[in-house]
């Protein structure tokens, strides 16, 4: 990678986007390159669009800044993807990125085709966020900066406990919590705590669980009846899959959720042997060899049932 100094000169306006339905990772990613900027360079004009990220992330310094309505006439000199695995995901930012003099994409998801000017796409990396951190000079790192970095790490590495965790993200979050972070608070309140509706509804999805492929493959969905009975949202179904994953003998975790008439968003996750990003791609969605996620529609049971097929091929 350049350093970012490279990269924005000549630049004026920036914008910096993410995936829709942004995780800590993206959301982390892209707060922490715009206090960076902000910050190391305030004549630069630097906008963030995001969906309205989880409220968890309400601690991150000037998250109200983030542009979620899409409602700015702007063309930017540069656009900065963070953490989408292809442009489509950036949903409604397209229109920034399609009239942006110059594009950047910085990515970990193997899936990624590089669809920017410029591609740092690293499927090793731990994180968006740790790319990001290597991107800046280290000294300029505030922190907010910092928290904001650390916050995406420690949520893609499973708080450094996902085998993406390397000696470079340990390195990379020791020098971030060197900048005064609270690093307790921030794995404490985002990662571990939930609220009493989401181990709810963790509960049921754990108790509805099936195994097949002779317990291979463990499978939970929620259809459109029980997230409404609930009153859930998408950011309450975080983490359901990776406790699936975590069950003795299993090679590969399925977690689906109703987001419209036969119509089901898609996690999954591996522990090793199975490539889910393979999975993914072939229903149209990406993502990681070990974490992969897509939108599927048909029915419940049809959809489980294409998924396992496609799994057991990779097992055989």
């Amino acid at each position: 990678m350049n350093n970012i100094a490279i990269d924005l000169q000549g630049t004026t306006t920036i914008a910096i986007a993410g995936h829709i339905r942004p995780d800590g990772d993206c959301v982390g990613s892209c707060m922490g390159l715009y206090h960076y900027i902000k910050d190391r360079y305030p004549k630069i004009l630097v906008d963030v669009y995001l969906e309205q990220p989880p409220k968890i992330f309400g601690y991150i310094k000037n998250i109200d800044e983030i542009n979620s309505t899409y409602d700015k006439d702007m063309a930017y000199d540069l656009f900065i993807s963070l953490d989408s695995g292809d442009k489509e995901r950036l949903g409604m930012a397209n229109k920034y990125f399609d009239t942006a003099k110059k594009t950047i994409c910085i990515d970990h998801h193997i899936s990624n085709p590089g669809y920017g000017d410029i591609n740092y796409i690293f499927p090793d990396a731990s994180s968006t966020s740790e790319l990001v951190y290597d991107w800046l000079e280290k000294d300029f790192i505030n922190k907010e900066c910092a928290e904001a970095l650390y916050t995406g790490m420690v949520h893609d590495t499973g708080v450094f406990q996902y085998t993406n965790t390397q000696p470079s993200t340990m390195r990379a979050a020791a020098s971030l919590m060197e900048k005064g972070i609270n690093f307790h608070s921030i794995i404490e309140d985002t990662f571990y705590k939930k609220t009493y509706l989401q181990n709810q509804i963790l509960g049921r999805a754990l108790l509805e669980s099936i195994t097949l492929l002779d317990g291979k493959v463990i499978a939970s969905g929620l259809d459109h009846d029980t997230l409404e009975f609930y009153g859930v949202e998408s950011s309450d179904l975080e983490g359901i899959v990776s406790q699936l994953r975590l069950t003795k003998g299993i090679e590969v975790a399925i977690f689906l959720y109703s987001t419209g008439h036969l119509e089901y968003k898609v996690s999954l996750r591996s522990n090793g042997v199975v490539d889910v990003s393979k999975v993914a791609s072939i229903l149209g969605g990406g993502g990681h060899m070990k974490a992969a996620g897509c939108t599927v529609v048909g029915t419940m049971k049809d959809v489980v049932n294409n998924i396992v097929c496609l799994i057991e091929k990779q097992l055989r």
